[in-house]
């Protein structure tokens, strides 16, 4: 009877906490909207099961290693603790994720209409005024943000999950679970929240400009502009080299046509691989003492007020931009610089064909859309060295 009773005492429902079970819960609710909704699943499954992992009462999925006074292991950490700090601590998954993206990428729609890199830059807004938000509301009192967490939160507004997830590493490790799940949500949601925004900033005309058709980019120009690009953010901003230097090494891989196997394992096996363990690791810090504060609802908000600041200074630039142009830009095309690449491109291409069934944006569109995750992952390197610093 002694042992039934030390048994149950021992089983996880009797050491189940209230947080617990919320937070189970939650991990349940993002294995639903992966499955069933098919939000952004290749993250949201993950994150779910290794939130459901991590709140288990008893299992220590993320307990730490124990060593004795000689540096002997006595007993091995869980599962969680060396997926967290062999990937997410030390900024590897990211990078690796960001080389596979870089891999997938087509430089030439950006190439072919350079101006759209401006739309791109200019969608980055949302990061920077959040971060402004983020403080302002310290001042007031309203919430406790320090300079580095309201910059790992404006990150949110890139709506770029592994530059947020970078920067949060690096920045506020204790907020990486909010800030993972508030940034691959909003990717998720994309063709909701945005469309509004862009009929609100636009005319019925606006929408209908149709584009010209992008000029033919050679492979001399696709190989080249990666290497140079890596080239300069090493000289003017290195702390966003990482990150750029393996979305350039992914993209020069795919474009040089020499490393096909290289290319193809970095495209599939590779990024699938890391964005498992990625996707688990982000989950492990959403234990319910970590998750269940004031402090979350914020970011969530925070991060919603970035994406739609993103989203509406993308439309205006391409808006202010034909002001002084004679060859028009659809501002459509401008929501797709918040760099949730490409479902900001596709949502543009849908918007505009409502408006006019003629108007094919979605290659216009791409533009702004690579430019965006350039410019996501130098505001990420402008964060990383000056609040960072």
């Amino acid at each position: 009877m002694d042992k039934l009773m030390q048994l149950m005492l021992e089983s996880g429902l009797a050491q189940m906490e209230w947080g617990q079970a919320v937070m189970m819960s939650v991990g349940l609710v993002l294995i639903y909207l992966a499955i069933r909704k098919g939000f952004e699943p290749l993250l949201l499954l993950p994150i779910g099961i290794g939130t459901i992992f991590v709140n288990i009462p008893g299992a220590n999925f993320y307990s730490a290693p124990m060593y004795d006074e000689v540096g002997h292991l006595l007993e091995p950490g869980g599962l969680l603790w060396y997926i967290y700090h062999a990937g997410i601590e030390t900024g590897i998954f990211p990078l690796l994720i960001f080389m596979g993206v870089g891999a997938m990428t087509d430089f030439g729609p950006l190439l072919a209409n350079p101006r759209t890199l401006f739309l791109g830059a200019a969608a980055q807004f949302g990061i920077f005024a959040t971060v402004m938000g983020a403080v302002g509301l310290s001042a007031a009192g309203l919430m406790d943000f320090s300079i580095s967490e309201a910059a790992a939160i404006g990150i949110i507004g890139g709506a770029d999950g592994p530059t947020a997830i970078f920067v949060a590493s690096m920045l506020s490790p204790h907020l990486l679970g909010a800030i993972a799940v508030a940034a691959y949500s909003y990717m998720a949601l994309v063709p909701l929240i945005q469309p509004p925004i862009m009929r609100a900033l636009t005319t019925e005309a606006e929408r209908k400009i149709e584009m010209k058709q992008l000029r033919h980019v050679t492979r001399l120009e696709k190989i080249l502009f990666p290497m140079a690009l890596l080239i300069l953010i090493s000289l003017f901003l290195p702390s966003a080299a990482p990150l750029l230097g393996m979305f350039c090494f992914g993209n020069l891989m795919k474009e040089c046509g020499v490393v096909d196997r290289l290319s193809d394992t970095a495209q599939n096996a590779l990024i699938n691989i890391v964005t498992i363990f990625l996707g688990i690791g982000v989950g492990s810090k959403m234990s319910s003492d970590q998750f269940l504060n004031i402090e979350t609802l914020g970011i969530l908000a925070l991060g919603l007020i970035a994406f739609c600041i993103g989203t509406m200074a993308g439309v205006l630039m391409a808006k202010l931009m034909n002001i002084v142009s004679s060859n028009k830009i659809n501002p459509l095309i401008g929501a797709a610089g918040v760099s949730a690449v490409p479902m900001a491109a596709r949502v543009a291409n849908k918007v505009g064909l409502e408006a006019n069934p003629h108007n094919f944006l979605l290659m216009h569109a791409m533009g702004p859309n690579v430019a965006g995750v350039i410019g996501s992952a130098v505001a990420a390197g402008v964060m990383i060295a000056y609040v960072g610093a």
